[in-house]
C-alpha cells in the first residue's frame, strides 16, 4: 500500500473529494452516478457526520463519509457509511480500508453506537459487518444491507439515510 495519513476533511478539500468520488464510481457497475453529489448534498445539509481523507506525500487519494441514519425503533447514534473513494488507479492497495478502519474507530470512540451500510457482504465482512433480518433497508435486496454494532443492542426496524441520498434536500 501507498504509504498514507488519514485525517479529517477541512476546508478547501471539497473540490478534491468531488472529482476523486466521481472518478472511483465512473466505472463501477452498481454506481448511481451520482456520488460525488451526494457527498455535497450531505455537506450541505449538515448530515456528514465523519468525512476522513487519506493522503499521500502529494495529495487526497482516498476518500470515507459517515452521516446520520434514523431507525423506526428509536435508536440513536447509528451512522451510515458510504460512499468510500478511491483514485482508480489507487484502488485495491488497501487505501479503502484503512479509511473504512479509521472511521469505526473515530466513531466508536466518539460514542457511536452502529453503522448501516450497502455493499458486498464478502468486502464488508472483513470490518464485522453482517446481514441483520431484524434491521430493513428498502432501498437494496437484504444481502447487501449490512450493519456493525459498536455498542449496545442491535436495533429492530426499518432503516432510513440522510435526505441526501434520496436526492432529497431537507429544508
Amino acid at each position: 500500500m501507498t504509504a498514507i495519513a488519514i485525517r479529517p476533511e477541512r476546508g478547501g478539500d471539497a473540490p478534491t473529494i468531488f472529482a476523486l468520488t466521481e472518478a472511483a464510481f465512473r466505472d463501477m457497475p452498481h454506481a448511481e452516478g451520482d456520488e460525488q453529489q451526494l457527498v455535497d448534498r450531505l455537506r450541505a445539509d449538515g448530515d456528514l457526520a465523519l468525512s476522513l481523507v487519506a493522503e499521500d506525500a502529494t495529495r487526497i487519494v482516498g476518500h470515507v463519509a459517515f452521516s446520520p441514519v434514523a431507525i423506526s425503533d428509536g435508536s440513536e447514534g447509528w451512522f451510515g457509511l458510504g460512499p468510500v473513494s478511491v483514485w482508480p488507479e489507487l484502488q485495491r492497495q488497501g487505501i479503502g480500508s484503512a479509511l473504512i478502519k479509521r472511521g469505526i474507530a473515530d466513531l466508536r470512540e466518539s460514542g457511536g453506537r452502529g453503522i448501516v451500510l450497502v455493499g458486498d457482504p464478502a468486502y464488508y465482512a472483513r470490518f464485522g459487518f453482517e446481514c441483520d433480518p431484524a434491521l430493513r433497508y428498502d432501498g437494496a435486496e437484504p444481502r447487501y444491507f449490512q450493519r456493525l454494532v459498536l455498542e449496545g443492542d442491535a436495533p429492530r426496524g426499518a432503516v432510513n439515510f440522510a435526505p441526501a441520498f434520496s436526492g432529497a434536500r431537507s429544508a
